[in-house]
C-alpha cells in the first residue's frame, strides 16, 4: 500500500452548524504536524462543506508534507450548487499543487445520500429510509446509476478544467459509478462489520479489477464494547437533537479504546495485502461528539452519561469547556488507544523503507 492517510473533517454542514466548531487554522496547522510526525501518514483527505475551510486545511496539510486528497463532502445542496462549489475548490486544488504539493481531487463524497435529486426524498432521513427497504432500492437502482454519473461526467470535465492533477470520487458501492472519466476508483464502504466480514475480500477485489488506482477513503469503528461489529453505524448509540448534537446514548455503553485500536490495526493489515494503493482512517477527531464527563442532572444513566466520544471515530478523545490535553500541550484532546496504534503501524512503514511495511505493525 503506497499511501496511509487519515480523514480530516474541517466541518459537515447539518442543521445549520458544522461537525466542527470552532475552526481555528492554529489549531488545525499543529494537528497537521501531528499526523505528519506522530503518526507518520502520508497523506490526508480534507473533508467538509466550507469551501474556506477546505481550502485552509489542504494549504496547512501540504505545508506539513503531507499529500493532499481535497475532498468536499457536502450535505443538502442542490446539484448546481455542488457543481459550482466542486469547480471553485479544483481552482482553489489546482493552485497548492502548482505551489508542488501533491494533490489528487475528488468530486465529491457519497452524493447520492446527501445531495438532492439522485434518490428519492427531500431529506437525509427519507434517502435513508430507501436505503433501509430492499425491494425499495432495487427498483431505484436502475435511475441512480443514471443520475450519478451523469453528474459525475459533467463535474469531471468542470473539474479537469481547473485542476491539472489526478481526479476521483468518493463512492457508495449502490452508486454504480462509470470509473471511465477517473485516474482512481475510490469508496467510503472499507468498514469490516458483523454483516460484511466473509465478502470484505471480494469487495477489494472488485475494487481493484477497474484497471485503476483503488483507494479505501473510510474505515475505522468506534471506541466502545461491540463497536467493531457495527462499524460505520456507530452513531446508531446516540440521539441526536434538532441542532445535530448528540443529546443522550441510546443505550448503556462501555468504553473500549482497545478494540477500535485492533479494529484499525486488522484492516489496515488487509489493506496492505490487498493491493490497494491507499487506505484513509476514518477519522482524526470528531469534534461534534466530545467527552463532557458527566452531569449531575438527569433521571437516568443514560442522562448522566455526556462521554459521546465513545461512539466517535476519531483517534483522539475531543475535550469540552475549555480543557487541554496534557500529551499535546493546548491542544484540546487527548490521545486514543487508536492513536497509539496507528503511530506504532506509521514507524513501521518508516522503518520498512520504500520495500513496504514491516511485518508486523
Amino acid at each position: 500500500m503506497r499511501t496511509f492517510g487519515i480523514n480530516f473533517d474541517t466541518g459537515f454542514t447539518s442543521a445549520g452548524t458544522t461537525t466542527r466548531e470552532p475552526f481555528d487554522p492554529a489549531v488545525v496547522r499543529r494537528e497537521m504536524e501531528i499526523i505528519r510526525d506522530e503518526l507518520r501518514c502520508d497523506a490526508v483527505r480534507v473533508t467538509g462543506g466550507d469551501r474556506d475551510r477546505l481550502e485552509t486545511a489542504a494549504r496547512l496539510a501540504a505545508e506539513a508534507g503531507l499529500a493532499v486528497w481535497y475532498c468536499p463532502f457536502t450535505n443538502a445542496l442542490t446539484q448546481d450548487e455542488l457543481l459550482d462549489l466542486l469547480t471553485d475548490s479544483a481552482a482553489r486544488a489546482e493552485k497548492l499543487r502548482r505551489n508542488g504539493a501533491e494533490v489528487v481531487f475528488f468530486t465529491g463524497s457519497e452524493i447520492s445520500l446527501f445531495t438532492d435529486g439522485f434518490l428519492p426524498g427531500d431529506t437525509l432521513a427519507d434517502r435513508v429510509a430507501v436505503l433501509s427497504d430492499p425491494q425499495r432500492l432495487r427498483a431505484t437502482l436502475p435511475a441512480l446509476s443514471a443520475r450519478i454519473n451523469a453528474f459525475l461526467g459533467t463535474a469531471v470535465t468542470a473539474v479537469r478544467a481547473e485542476f491539472g492533477g489526478r481526479v476521483g470520487y468518493a463512492s457508495l458501492p449502490f452508486e454504480g459509478v462509470d470509473w471511465t472519466p477517473f485516474d482512481l476508483v475510490a469508496t467510503d464502504a472499507g468498514y469490516r462489520d458483523a454483516g460484511n466480514a466473509d465478502r470484505l475480500a471480494d469487495g477489494l477485489r472488485a475494487l481493484t479489477s477497474h484497471g485503476r488506482p483503488a483507494a479505501v477513503t473510510e474505515f475505522g469503528c468506534a471506541p466502545f464494547r461491540g463497536g467493531a461489529a457495527v462499524a460505520s453505524r456507530a452513531d446508531e448509540v446516540v440521539e441526536w437533537d434538532d441542532r445535530a448534537r448528540p443529546a443522550r446514548f441510546t443505550r448503556p455503553v462501555v468504553r473500549d479504546e482497545q478494540e477500535q485500536a485492533d479494529y484499525v490495526r486488522e484492516l489496515l493489515g488487509v489493506f496492505d495485502d490487498s493491493g490497494i494503493e491507499a487506505a484513509f482512517v476514518y477519522t482524526f477527531a470528531r469534534y461534534d461528539l466530545p467527552d463532557a464527563g458527566t452531569t449531575g442532572t438527569g433521571t437516568d444513566d443514560l442522562d448522566l452519561d455526556l462521554d459521546f466520544d465513545k461512539a466517535s471515530f476519531g483517534v483522539v478523545r475531543v475535550l469540552t469547556d475549555g480543557r487541554t490535553g496534557t500529551a499535546f500541550p493546548g491542544l484540546p484532546w487527548e490521545p486514543k488507544a487508536a492513536f497509539h496504534a496507528l503511530a506504532e503501524y506509521g514507524r513501521g512503514r518508516a522503518a520498512a523503507g520504500p520495500d513496504g511495511p514491516a511485518d508486523s505493525p
